[in-house]
């Protein structure tokens, strides 16, 4: 029987030889813990919280098929019956929750953080400091036999099939595009001789593991790079590939070098579904569509629209494990939301960290951070209503504490309710949606538009007491800090006070690039930005005309001249995310963003911001000067001394430490406090 609510994407999807159980599938994310047997415990618990949410297939993070395939030295690996044993840990604890796995075969090439890196010719990565070594014949028959004994490695530990990666810029993709196959040998030069690796993989694995074990093949339709693949060559390559005994297509979008943002929360949702469509139209096998698709409705409407046959969401699988349950049971307002900041996911991954999420802390330590019900309910105060304290308030009622949740505003959201007025940020509405529910769902007793007091609180009789309130922002000592054409960013963002044309904005940190995002906007076009407008600033083409599918980008005509401006000698933006920092920077240039380190800041007249950098004065003829140099915490409640009678204090995210706000620290801080409670 057909589900209620989305009928078309819970629907099974008959493989011929197996069935899904559903069109959802949790795309590949590294966390981490792929790369050393000691955690194969941890990730088995992690995967087995996602298959008993309902998704209908899972992939693995990368494994390489042998050592010069390492992403990081020692990474994950499947070449040698001893892998076996603790894979099986992993595959053993999906099949028992109903689910079905496969494992993603991932040679990184040139991508690699490495020394014993190769690739189809010697050329350097942008994102790696090691040079590849070219692959001779040799090297690449034993590459060959290496991903045909992982995948029969991966069969033995009872995965379900493989998907061999073929895209965002690894080895395969590497040999597939000129930008990076420079060979004159058989492998190089025509596309048929360029697509000989993969076609020659997928042609051995499938005669050594038989017809009924998916292989999936993760396909780039899109290289978003300078000598990318026409999109002739992408649907040639799909269709010999498929003919050699691929199952189904997953579709990736960009390379890791590409400077055009594919997954960030400024991409418009879904925005290369239509690619995948046209792939479908040109094979007669499975295509998924992945990128920026975070809720059910639009992953329904994908697959009804007969755009794809399956939805790949990986970091939507990271913010709730319970997303198709949810889905399926018409509990969308109960989804906690990828919102696509990158900021624990992707940032920890190339940062050599486990990786877990901003929204849902628990991600990939599942077995270290568990919400279980207390044998004694505790009475329990949380003052500020921001992500830390929703986050303390909402696990702690979870964990069956009697909680109180205080915010002097007739809202909560505390800073989110500002990043959520940023283009491109409008996802951040959808953690408040769900805070909003959660609190509705754990019982937590919400007081708003009341400052609450120390003494009012010890009046209640509270156990424990969580002071969540955040900062206030810091007015640096500036001769003419209250000239009429100071502003703060929360009168900015907050308070909508109008700005001139020409504006300085003081502290170029993640507020101070929020801010001139905000300012650069045009009030005429309507939030979210459409894609097409998204699209043009960008020089992306989705038809692929151009190799590689990008076309000159539209020029900008930013509607006010900004200066971007910081003490500190380093460069502007070095601070921000790893994955999504550089798109910021690129939005501030493209639109003509002036971005001064070094400066010195002198006073503020009626003539505008005097300031000097590297030893010149100079005057900025601004209509106004934004504030955001820095912020520091609000701890009134806290009390000067510890008592040994009474509530216990604690305090979390901004109240805590304000030195840069942080959301993903105020979230983990919250919950793993009301954990402990």
């Amino acid at each position: 029987m057909a589900n209620a609510h989305f009928p078309h994407l819970l629907e099974p999807l008959d493989l011929g030889f197996t069935q899904l159980r559903n069109r959802v599938m949790m795309g590949s994310m590294h966390t981490g813990l792929e790369d050393r047997f000691y955690h194969y415990g941890k990730l088995a618990a992690y995967f087995r919280e996602r298959a008993r949410g309902g998704v209908g297939l899972i992939v693995t993070g990368g494994i390489s098929p042998n050592r010069r395939g390492w992403l990081l030295p020692f990474g994950g690996t499947m070449n040698s019956l001893g892998d076996i044993f603790n894979h099986r840990k992993v595959t053993r604890a999906v099949h028992e929750e109903g689910g079905k796995i496969v494992m993603q075969i991932l040679h990184s090439g040139r991508y690699g953080y490495q020394p014993f890196i190769v690739s189809a010719s010697d050329k350097k990565a942008p994102i790696s400091k090691f040079k590849p070594k070219a692959l001779s014949e040799a090297g690449i028959e034993s590459t060959i036999r290496d991903y045909v004994r992982c995948a029969k490695l991966a069969q033995k530990s009872g995965y379900d099939g493989v998907e061999i990666m073929g895209s965002e810029g690894y080895l395969l993709n590497q040999f597939l595009c000129v930008r990076t196959n420079h060979r004159t040998d058989r492998w190089g030069g025509s596309i048929e001789n360029r697509m000989r690796l993969p076609v020659e993989i997928v042609r051995r694995v499938r005669a050594a593991v038989g017809p009924n074990f998916i292989i999936m093949y993760r396909h780039s339709i899109l290289d978003l790079v300078e000598g990318g693949n026409s999109w002739d060559e992408v649907v040639a390559v799909a269709q010999a590939l498929e003919k050699v005994g691929v199952t189904l297509f997953n579709t990736g979008i960009g390379w890791h070098e590409a400077r055009v943002p594919t997954i960030v929360t400024s991409v418009p949702r879904a925005a290369f579904a239509a690619v995948s469509g046209r792939l479908k139209q040109a094979v007669s096998i499975p295509v998924i569509a992945s990128n920026r698709i975070n809720m059910p409705a639009q992953a329904e409407e994908i697959i009804a629209s007969g755009t794809a046959d399956m939805v790949s969401m990986a970091r939507p699988f990271l913010a709730d494990p319970e997303f198709v349950n949810k889905a399926a049971a018409g509990r969308v307002d109960e989804i906690n939301t990828c919102i696509a900041c990158n900021q624990a996911c992707l940032d920890h991954t190339f940062s050599n960290q486990r990786a877990s999420c901003l929204v849902n802390p628990r991600a990939a330590h599942e077995t270290e951070l568990q919400y279980l019900k207390k044998s004694v309910s505790k009475r329990v105060a949380v003052v500020g209503a921001g992500p830390a304290g929703l986050s303390a308030a909402t696990v702690a009622a979870s964990c069956g504490h009697d909680v109180s949740l205080f915010d002097s505003s007739d809202s909560i959201g505390g800073q989110f309710k500002i990043a959520m007025q940023i283009p491109g940020k409008e996802e951040f509405k959808e953690t408040l949606r769900y805070f909003t529910k959660r609190l509705e769902v754990t019982g937590v007793k919400l007081h708003l538009g009341k400052r609450v007091t120390r003494e009012e609180l010890l009046a209640q009789g509270f156990d424990h007491i969580i002071v969540a309130t955040g900062i206030t922002p810091r007015t640096p000592r500036i001769e003419g800090i209250n000239h009429p054409k100071v502003l703060s960013y929360l009168d900015v963002l907050l308070h909508k006070k109008a700005v001139g044309k020409k504006v300085a904005i003081i502290g170029a940190g993640g507020i101070g690039f929020d801010v001139a995002e905000y300012l650069l906007h045009d009030p005429a076009t309507p939030l979210p930005i459409p894609l097409s407008t998204w699209l043009g600033e960008w020089g992306i083409d989705l038809q692929a005309k151009q190799n590689g599918g990008l076309i000159k980008p539209e020029e900008a005509h930013p509607i006010r001249d900004i200066y971007l401006l910081q003490r500190k000698a380093s460069k502007v933006g070095a601070g921000l995310g790893k994955t999504s920092g550089w798109v910021h920077r690129a939005t501030l240039q493209r639109n003509h963003v002036q971005m001064l380190a070094g400066v010195d800041y002198q006073k503020i007249d009626d003539q505008g911001l005097h300031i000097s950098v590297g030893g010149k004065n100079q005057v900025l003829d601004v209509d106004h000067v934004i504030l955001c140099a820095g912020q520091e915490s609000l701890t009134e409640l806290m009390p000067v001394q510890t008592s040994e009678t009474g509530p216990r204090f604690h305090k979390i995210g901004g109240a805590a430490l304000a030195s840069e706000l942080d959301a993903k620290r105020a979230i983990k801080e919250g919950a793993e406090l009301a954990a402990s409670l």
